[in-house]
C-alpha cells in the first residue's frame, strides 16, 4: 500500500502546486513512490492551471507543473490521503473543520516539518513578486526534503 500526501493551500494555484511538485521532484530523486497530489480550500481556480510565476519558478528549478489543474478539497479527500498538508495556519483551520469525523487523517502543517518554523505559514507569493516565489520555492522545497525521510520510514 502507497504512502499519500495531499498539499492544500487556499487557491491551489501558488503554494500547494509548488509543495506538490517539490516533493514528486524530491521523490523521483530518491525513488520513493508515493501518491501526491494538491488542492484548495477555495473554489475559485477550480480548472485553472497554476500561476504562470509559480510555474516559472518550478521550470527554474526542473519541474513542469503546467500540467497542474486547480481543484478543491473534498470530503472524501479525508479518507483517500494518509496526510493533508496545510500550507498555513488559516488553512490548517479550515481543514480541521472539515474533517469528517471518520476520517483518520493525519493533517498538520507544512512548516511543522521544518527544524526550527513549526507553526509559521509557508510565504503566500500571490501578491508578490518573483523573488517572492523563490522564497516559497525554497521554503516547500526544504519541507519536502523532511518530508520525505519522514515518509520513507511509513
Amino acid at each position: 500500500m502507497s504512502v499519500s500526501v495531499l498539499f492544500v493551500c487556499l487557491g491551489n494555484i501558488c503554494r500547494s502546486p509548488l509543495a506538490e511538485a517539490a516533493l514528486r521532484q524530491e521523490c523521483a530523486a530518491t525513488g520513493l513512490n508515493i501518491i501526491i497530489d494538491s488542492a484548495g480550500t477555495g473554489d475559485w481556480h477550480v480548472g485553472h492551471a497554476p500561476d504562470k510565476r509559480a510555474q516559472a519558478v518550478a521550470i527554474r528549478n526542473g519541474v513542469d507543473i503546467s500540467h497542474f489543474r486547480g481543484r478543491q478539497v473534498s470530503a472524501a479527500d479525508f479518507h483517500d490521503f494518509d496526510h493533508v498538508i496545510a500550507l498555513d495556519n488559516q488553512n490548517l483551520s479550515d481543514l480541521k473543520a472539515m474533517k469528517p469525523a471518520s476520517a483518520v487523517v493525519e493533517i498538520s502543517l507544512l512548516s511543522d516539518h521544518v527544524a526550527g518554523r513549526a507553526g509559521e505559514d509557508v510565504a503566500d507569493p500571490y501578491y508578490g513578486e518573483e523573488a517572492d516565489f523563490d522564497q516559497t520555492w525554497a521554503e516547500v522545497t526544504e519541507a519536502a526534503r523532511n518530508l520525505r525521510k519522514l515518509l520513507e520510514a511509513e
